[in-house]
């Protein structure tokens, strides 16, 4: 079965694009016009939630491909075997565990700046 899962140098690539976009010490966004989302000096700033929504998105595609492939390997079906079902399940439960991790982060976050005095 082939999978449509991104090469590893170009999530890397990736990484260090999204790196070298955080630590630029002039990024613009000191101006109250820029909006994170929008396009500065060109580049594309990410938006915090459409990266959440991806991520959260990310992780139910995982836990469905996971559990489709545990379900043909219960019914039987060639070409799926037990090691491909098994990495594909520890896949799904590592990303969800990683996902609640930082839905934790988040509402402590909140919590936090909720907690301030005024």
């Amino acid at each position: 079965m082939i999978t449509d899962r991104p090469d590893i140098n170009q999530v890397l690539s990736q990484m260090r694009d999204l790196k070298s976009q955080v630590q630029a010490p002039n990024s613009g966004l000191d101006s109250p016009a820029q909006v994170p989302g929008q396009s500065v000096d060109g580049v594309e700033r990410p938006d915090f939630a459409d990266m959440l929504k991806t991520a959260v998105d990310n992780v139910n595609a995982l836990q469905k491909e996971s559990t489709s492939l545990a379900q043909a390997y219960e019914r039987g079906e060639e070409g799926v075997d037990l090691p491909q079902v098994m990495i594909g399940l520890q896949k799904s439960s590592v990303s969800f565990e990683a996902m609640t991790q930082v839905r934790n982060k988040l509402v402590d976050a909140y919590e936090k700046i909720m907690n301030m005095p005024i």
